[in-house]
């Protein structure tokens, strides 16, 4: 719904859920600077950014901060952008924009408010992640001044808030599962007490019985325009491919090879891979439409560039077929490289041959490697590709798929990129 418009049925729901302000995180970049700055002019309230500037005059694309005023209390409020958004959003979408190092932004937004305000929030989308330059924690840590700090992008749940001297940062983790609570008390303009603590599902629905009337109508106009979206005809397909669940989840297919061709070729890396599981619908003979791309792919995944040693992508082509011959929703298709595999031996141990680019695998070698942020994240156990440097973000698998048909087409996906050198007893599982 908010992909295929991009972002343009998002903005009546922020609008109607009250918020008083937001920072950009690195995928509201994802259609472009232009964009967002479209959809920030429709929204009721200000999206604050400090660090990000326009590459051709230096200038700030928004507003950095905003004061508020609560029951004569002032309230400082900044915002700030992760500079990772440079390389985890697809770049194209943020080469007229520049982002400024945030612990520098946030001395000098505290230098300006600090003397104005009784409290001071930096709402920022850095994270906690020990991978990145910069965080949440080190802009704590390297400045004075800031009380409180409402932090994304890493998706960690911290329970009740992450103190770093006088600073406590506050992130609820991902998606809906839930509500995170700050509360700050101020006496004769002095805070006297800081908490932050974390509300499930069912403690939101003790509080809120019932849904908003007002969202469930915004909700209901959205997805009418999103039903129009999805019939638009985005590419063209030579013949129809299967996402049959037997099919996919044991062996190679023509549909996970393409998936894995066009990874590959929007990441420009040296090899690419798809899980089976994720591959959820038939792609059809003839015209495509975005609704035939989305329901491939329906959880909004996005493609990620990462580095990977010789020795991880044996690692990980021996968990992509070690349950075989039962199905396994991360038995993995590839692109840019062949193995072969003998399922007659112990798990771990059935990965033989195994050609990147041709050339027999370097296991002390770093490649590049295309995967979804789901496989980046451990899904499917692959508990080897959580560590991997990430060093680009690109758009989602629906987009990237109709691109790559509509630019390269589908020859080539045809199977024999992985050998299984012996056939076993395979179960008799229902579809």
């Amino acid at each position: 719904m908010i992909t295929i418009s991009k972002g343009e049925n998002l903005v009546p729901l922020l609008n109607s859920a009250g918020l008083d302000a937001m920072t950009a995180g690195n995928h509201d970049f994802n259609y472009g600077s232009a964009q967002l700055e479209k959809l920030a002019k429709q929204l009721k309230f200000p999206l604050l950014d400090a660090n990000v500037i326009r590459k051709s005059n230096g200038k700030l694309l928004f507003k950095p901060y905003k004061i508020f005023k609560l029951n004569g209390i002032k309230i400082g409020v900044f915002g700030l952008s992760t500079p990772e958004t440079a390389f985890k959003t697809n770049p194209k979408n943020v080469k007229t924009v520049e982002f400024l190092n945030p612990v520098e932004v946030s001395k000098e937004m505290i230098k300006q408010l600090r003397p104005k305000c009784d409290v001071l929030i930096a709402v920022m989308h850095m994270g906690v992640d020990a991978s990145s330059e910069f965080t949440s924690e080190r802009i704590a840590r390297e400045t004075d001044g800031i009380d409180l700090i409402v932090d994304g992008h890493s998706h960690t749940a911290l329970t009740e808030g992450l103190r770093i001297k006088d600073t406590l940062i506050v992130q609820t983790g991902w998606h809906e599962y839930r509500l995170g609570k700050a509360t700050i008390e101020v006496e004769n303009h002095k805070i006297i007490s800081k908490r932050a603590e974390l509300l499930d599902a069912e403690e939101v629905k003790a509080i809120c019985p019932k849904p908003d009337k007002k969202i469930l109508e915004e909700l209901a106009q959205a997805n009418d325009k999103a039903q129009k979206l999805l019939d638009v005809v985005v590419a063209h397909s030579d013949k129809k491919l299967s996402s049959e669940r037997l099919l996919v989840r044991r062996n190679e297919s023509e549909l996970g090879n393409l998936a894995a061709d066009a990874f590959r070729w929007a990441a420009k890396s040296d090899i690419a891979i798809v899980n089976g599981g994720g591959l959820r619908a038939d792609l059809p003979e003839g015209d495509v439409k975005k609704r035939d791309t989305m329901s491939i792919f329906p959880f909004g995944n996005t493609l990620r560039v990462a580095e990977i040693k010789g020795s991880t992508i044996r690692e990980m082509l021996e968990h992509s077929v070690e349950y075989y011959p039962a199905s396994f929703g991360g038995f993995l298709d590839v692109s840019g490289m062949t193995f072969s595999y003998d399922p007659s031996k112990p798990a771990k141990h059935r990965v033989e041959k195994i050609f990147v680019g041709g050339q027999p695998l370097d296991e002390n070698k770093t490649y590049t490697i295309a995967l979804a942020d789901f496989q980046t994240a451990g899904g499917d156990d692959y508990t080897m590709l959580t560590g991997l440097k990430i060093v680009g973000e690109l758009g989602t698998f629906d987009e990237i798929l109709a691109d790559y048909l509509n630019q390269v087409g589908m020859s080539g996906i045809e199977v024999g990129r992985i050998t299984r050198l012996k056939e076993v007893p395979v179960p008799d599982e229902k579809n």
